[in-house]
């Protein structure tokens, strides 16, 4: 028999209508089709048995933390162009100006009109992410995004575009789509940072055509929301190259799925993240789920994921890398490793490789452990106190993930976060 919580979820799906008008009517509509099909995630499913779905689509839940508003800005140091949301809610006030050389920036909440460039994209590459991965949170962002930016690139931009999620109340919910559309040799570095609400489900689209290249850098910080689902959807040309890295420091549950296609041959994706948890204060769950698809010759794919884990925390990582026919000469990578601080923490890792191609060089490997007690009597031998070698040996640990960031000034910053996180502890 269904429990009272499940139903009460379900009636919720059921009760749900898309009201959007002009072009994003029918791909919102298509998105509520699709889900009401697929229905929502069950723990039953081979994708979440270890995490629990609804602890992310209960109708109840629990108060988030707001934001400190005196906590020094990550990317601070950045010339950056920066995009506010408050609560999901775009501020126009805490926002800069939206005109930047070689990019075009809307909100979708204000697109409506009948023809857009995005009505080729919204909700595309999220439908084809949910092949053969149901992903039903995702579908339903699209249908009831609440607001999002639409983001046309079509030259070199001359600094990075920083969206900054701000979270003041406990009550509120944020739905937010983004779309970017990179046009042939353009280029884009994407910031993120910051919680949005008390449940958060973010969708990102991009489409990286030939020889362009996408940077990604985002931070989910220790003012991160209690409950958070986020989704990554992107597919590269020719020549093409897209990279995110993900940091995430504390924070009580959190979803990241990444779901990249490379269609063009001698592509590059490259996808990182860095995620230290401290399940002290109620609990740390952090899931990365990823599925990098080879649908063409010559392409690079690497997917680097460390965790550091204590009292009691929980991490987990999925990732599947899938090599179609004909997709010769493909080389993809794939590592995710643990560092335990202590006994009581948990780390399940599901490495896979599909491949259907022969002449391919793909790896995967997954490993945890404790700190390395030799390295660690090296250090405190040389007059290093105990907690500072502790310190380096964790940042060490990190270093194969933070290297994926390209930029000297970025991947500082995100050192600095490191570091801060090891001091706090």
């Amino acid at each position: 028999m269904m429990g009272a919580p499940q139903a009460k979820t379900d009636d919720r799906l059921t009760g749900l209508a898309v009201t959007a008008t002009g072009w994003a009517a029918a791909p919102r509509g298509d998105a509520l089709s699709r889900l009401q099909s697929m229905g929502l995630p069950q723990r039953r499913d081979e994708y979440w048995k270890w995490t629990r779905p609804d602890t992310l689509i209960s109708a109840d839940v629990p108060p988030a933390e707001a934001f400190d508003a005196q906590e020094t800005p990550i990317f601070g140091g950045v010339d950056r162009l920066k995009i506010v949301f408050v609560d999901g809610v775009f501020s126009a006030e805490e926002s800069d100006d939206l005109a930047l050389e070689g990019v075009m920036i809307e909100r979708l909440a204000e697109a409506n009109s009948d023809i857009h460039w995005a009505q080729g994209l919204y909700g595309v590459l999220e439908e084809r992410g949910q092949t053969p991965v149901k992903r039903p949170l995702a579908a339903l962002n699209t249908a009831m995004a609440t607001d999002g930016l639409l983001i046309h690139v079509t030259g070199k931009t001359g600094k990075p575009i920083s969206l900054i999620y701000r979270h003041v109340s406990d009550t509120s919910d944020a739905i937010l789509h983004h779309v970017v559309k990179l046009d042939e040799g353009a280029e884009l570095t994407l910031l993120e940072n910051g919680p949005a609400a008390a449940r958060f489900n973010k969708v990102l689209e991009v489409e990286v055509a030939d020889k362009a290249s996408f940077h990604h850098v985002r931070a989910q910080g220790r003012d991160h929301a209690r409950r958070a689902a986020t989704h990554i959807f992107a597919r590269l040309g020719s020549e093409s190259a897209f990279k995110s890295f993900t940091l995430t420091v504390n924070g009580v549950l959190t979803r990241n799925e990444a779901v990249i296609e490379l269609t063009g041959d001698d592509s590059i994706a490259h996808i990182a993240g860095a995620a230290m948890g401290d399940g002290a204060n109620g609990a740390f769950h952090h899931d990365d789920t990823v599925f990098v698809t080879h649908d063409a010759e010559r392409c690079e794919s690497r997917q680097v994921y460390k965790k550091v884990l204590r009292n009691g925390a929980e991490g987990i990582f999925q990732g599947k890398i899938l090599v179609k026919e004909g997709a010769q000469k493909t080389d993809g990578y794939q590592i995710s490793q643990s560092l335990l601080l202590d006994e009581d923490n948990q780390f399940l890792a599901k490495p896979e490789l599909e491949i259907y191609a022969d002449d391919v060089v793909c790896s995967h490997g997954s490993t945890t452990g404790a700190i390395d007690e030799t390295a660690l009597y090296y250090l405190r031998s040389r007059g290093v106190p105990k907690k500072e070698a502790t310190d380096l040996l964790v940042l060490s640990f990190m270093a194969e993930a933070v290297d994926e960031i390209e930029d000297d000034v970025l991947r500082e910053d995100i050192v600095s976060r490191l570091t801060g996180w090891l001091d706090r502890r």
